[in-house]
């Protein structure tokens, strides 16, 4: 790198001028903040269709009690939900803060994300069309562009179905098999992605969703040609890196607040 070029880049992995993540001084004030950020994202799978019926769920880890998390209550939908409505459920499965039931589906695979991986804050799941339809033909992301690359040796193929995921040890199974994987592809079922912070998970869902997409276009076009080990690395590099996928939420974040601010509402 020359001097010319390291003028203008920013003091971060990847040159850009990326902020970091906020601090707070309590465990209230964080919570507070972590039940904004699942609402707006709540409200973003709503948006942009990532919504079939009851399923799909995003939880987060609460600050203060590490065998708890927030999660979006069964039976409403995403495009209503609001700060008031989120529950917090423990390790039992109990609620214990808020009005509403928890999808059973949603607790044993998000308490188990949360038990077996500590670096997991937060873990969104979502039955997506395009994500379903890479599932079914047994395949995972492909490095054929930048952003799947934020995926390379980060993600894995869950191919055992047993029909829905409403019993403990599948939960764990499945936590199990994601590892300290960024995404874990359930075949016949949906997407789950993780991140060290909410904001992050949510962003490599949308990324994860958009590639397959992008996958499945080229290969009904024809047969895309892919990264070499070395280019996906260094695409990965950029692309993956976490502060770049916390940020890149914070877009997002923006967009929902203005457009849907009623979501706050506590």
């Amino acid at each position: 790198m020359t001097t010319a070029e390291a003028e203008f880049l920013a003091d971060t992995a990847t040159g850009l001028p990326i902020p970091g993540e906020p601090v707070f001084a309590t465990a209230a004030e964080t919570r507070r903040h972590r039940k904004q950020r699942l609402a707006a994202a709540l409200r973003l799978f709503g948006k942009y269709g990532f919504g079939e019926g009851i399923s799909g769920h995003i939880s987060v880890r609460d600050p203060e009690f590490p065998d708890r998390f927030w999660v979006n209550p069964f039976g409403v939908s995403f495009k209503h939900v609001k700060v008031a409505d989120l529950i917090c459920v423990d390790s039992t499965g109990r609620v214990v803060d808020g009005k509403h039931r928890i999808n059973p589906s949603a607790f044993v695979i998000h308490s188990a994300i949360h038990d077996l991986n500590p670096g997991a804050t937060a873990a969104a799941h979502g039955h997506t069309a395009h994500s379903r339809a890479l599932g079914s033909l047994g395949r995972l992301l492909e490095p054929i562009d930048q952003e799947s690359a934020a995926f390379y040796g980060r993600q894995v193929l869950y191919g055992e179905y047993e029909g829905p995921s409403v019993s403990v040890e599948l939960g764990r199974d499945i936590a199990a098999k994601l590892g300290d994987n960024r995404a874990i592809l359930l075949q016949h079922h949906g997407l789950i992605t993780v991140g060290g912070s909410l904001d992050e998970a949510v962003h490599w869902f949308f990324t994860y969703e958009s590639c397959a997409q992008v996958q499945l276009l080229a290969y009904a076009a024809g047969t895309p040609r892919t990264f070499t080990h070395e280019q996906a690395l260094a695409a990965g590099a950029g692309f993956g890196d976490e502060q770049l996928g916390w940020f890149s939420f914070q877009l997002l974040w923006d967009e929902i607040v203005a457009e849907q601010p009623d979501l706050l509402e506590e």
